[in-house]
């Protein structure tokens, strides 16, 4: 078998380091021997809930999303505070802030690479059930404005495919939420490893 190309990095320019992301353009080698640039945003990374009740009702959040301007229906979620913070811990905190909610059982569900063409963000998904009621500490102007609503599983579901739901996490915690539910499927561990977490722009950050 032929060994693959490594697709090495020969110079890196910084464009722009903000409070959220980075983007820098890399210079890298091809295959055909000559080298291509590739502009790369650098990101935190992200966790996602989809916590479920008792009655098996998932709970979503209402909250206006600037880039594509106007509100989406989407998880808990939330970036990453730190490279060091493991992101159950993160996911915990998410919980609490945006919708007011602890969980007992913490499940990965699934990893998802938002847009690997020109950003390094993966957002980690996980499964949240024996929820309790916490007191739920705002933190700005934009999470004060959210809503919270509860909907069957079946009904989010329903409503990725109608397209009401397009956050992209959202969109396959989900459907992947059903089916561990429904047992067709089997969740991972809540500490799994991460393999694709972000590390660049924390470092950064120091």
């Amino acid at each position: 078998m032929t060994s693959r190309h490594d697709f090495r990095t020969v110079s890196s320019e910084d464009l722009h380091v903000g409070r959220v992301v980075a983007l820098r353009i890399d210079e890298v080698e091809m295959p055909g021997g000559g080298t291509a640039k590739r502009e790369i945003v650098e990101h935190m990374g992200a966790v996602a809930v989809v916590a479920v009740d008792d009655a098996g009702e998932v709970v979503l959040i209402h909250q206006y999303r600037h880039a594509l301007g106007r509100h989406l229906w989407e998880l808990p979620a939330g970036l990453l505070d730190h490279d060091g913070e493991e992101p159950v811990v993160g996911a915990r905190r998410e919980l609490a802030e945006e919708v007011g909610l602890d969980a007992a059982r913490w499940d990965t569900l699934v990893d998802v690479a938002a847009s690997p063409g020109f950003t390094d963000e993966v957002v980690r998904v996980f499964l949240a059930r024996d929820l309790s009621e916490v007191d739920r500490d705002v933190q700005g102007e934009e999470e004060a404005d959210l809503e919270i609503h509860r909907f069957g599983i079946d009904e989010a579901v329903r409503m990725v495919f109608s397209g009401e739901i397009v956050n992209a996490s959202a969109v396959a915690g989900l459907i992947a939420a059903r089916e561990v539910l429904e047992g067709r499927a089997e969740p991972r561990q809540s500490d799994a490893p991460f393999r694709d977490k972000p590390t660049r722009f924390a470092a950064r950050k120091g």
